[in-house]
């Protein structure tokens, strides 16, 4: 495994996805979902606290709910990224508000962006996400494998 240059993830036609909204987006998140109730039904949801909360509610559609962002439901997204059992992210952040959990958003951010996984901040991003031809599919994601290049360091120390 630390020969290859990538990994290779496959992502099911059903996928597992995180549904995570600042508060000054939440509605704009529970409404996009209830628009997209149809397509959402057919994936696994999660969701940080309130969000997954809301969105259940309003909607119908199950979400299994993490703790709030800023009690360490961001990491927990993440940690499930990381254990492969996120296939994308919807996160409708609040650009204009300063969030005292800002460090946990990006490293969500960032570990995302280390996994391959798509993730949409908007609304325009989220409808192209999931009107997608790939969201019926199955997918395969390229992971560049950071083993190898921990390994190729080491042995450049140790010379």
């Amino acid at each position: 495994m630390v020969a290859e240059d990538f990994i290779r993830f496959t992502m099911g036609r059903q996928k597992h996805i995180a549904l995570i909204a600042h508060d000054g987006k939440k509605q704009e998140l529970i409404a996009w979902c209830e628009r997209n109730k149809e397509i959402l039904q057919r994936h696994f949801l999660c969701g940080t606290g309130t969000t997954a909360r809301l969105i259940a509610e309003k909607t119908g559609l199950p979400v299994r709910g993490y703790n709030s962002g800023p009690l360490g439901g961001d990491q927990q997204i993440g940690s499930r990224i990381v254990e492969g059992n996120i296939d994308f992210v919807i996160f409708f952040w609040d650009p204009l508000e300063a969030q005292p959990h800002d460090p946990d958003v990006k490293a969500l951010l960032r570990i995302a962006l280390v996994y391959d996984i798509p993730i949409a901040n908007n609304l325009a991003t989220a409808d192209f996400l999931l009107h997608s031809r790939y969201m019926e599919e199955e997918y395969e994601r390229k992971v560049k494998n950071y083993n190898k290049t921990i390994a190729e360091r080491l042995e450049i120390l140790g010379k």
